[in-house]
C-alpha cells in the first residue's frame, strides 16, 4: 500500500512538470488556445506570471513562462486582448520569480 501511494504521488509530480508554460503568442484571436488580459495590478490578477529565459525554467502550471519562437515548440497559444472582459485569464507580469502564481485557482484549467 505504501509502495502504491509512492507510485501515485510520482506520476501526479510527473504530470504537473509535464505541463511546463512554454507559451506563444498568436496574432489572431482565433488561434488562441487562452486569451490574456495583463493588467498593470497584482491585486486584479488571475496569474502572476514571470517571463523566464531559459525553457527549462518553465515547469508546471505556476505562472512560470517561457515564450517561444515557434508555434509547434509551444503548450499553449495566448492572443493577448486589449479588454478585461474578453480574457480567459488576467495575468500580471512580475520581475521576481519567487512572485509567480495563481491568485484565482479556478482559472488553472485554463492553462493545462
Amino acid at each position: 500500500m505504501k509502495k502504491l501511494i509512492i507510485v501515485l504521488l510520482a506520476m501526479l509530480g510527473f504530470g504537473i512538470a509535464a505541463s511546463a508554460q512554454t507559451v506563444y503568442s498568436v496574432s489572431s484571436k482565433s488561434d488562441a488556445d487562452v486569451k490574456v488580459f495583463v493588467t498593470n495590478y497584482k491585486s486584479d490578477a488571475d496569474l502572476v506570471v514571470y517571463k523566464c529565459k531559459y525553457k527549462s525554467d518553465a515547469q508546471g502550471n505556476n505562472g512560470l513562462w517561457f515564450f517561444t519562437d515557434y508555434k509547434s515548440d509551444a503548450k499553449k497559444k495566448v492572443y493577448f486582448v486589449s479588454s478585461k472582459s474578453d480574457a480567459d485569464i488576467v495575468i500580471y507580469i512580475t520581475d521576481y520569480k519567487s512572485d509567480a502564481g495563481w491568485r484565482n485557482r479556478s482559472k488553472m484549467p485554463k492553462m493545462l
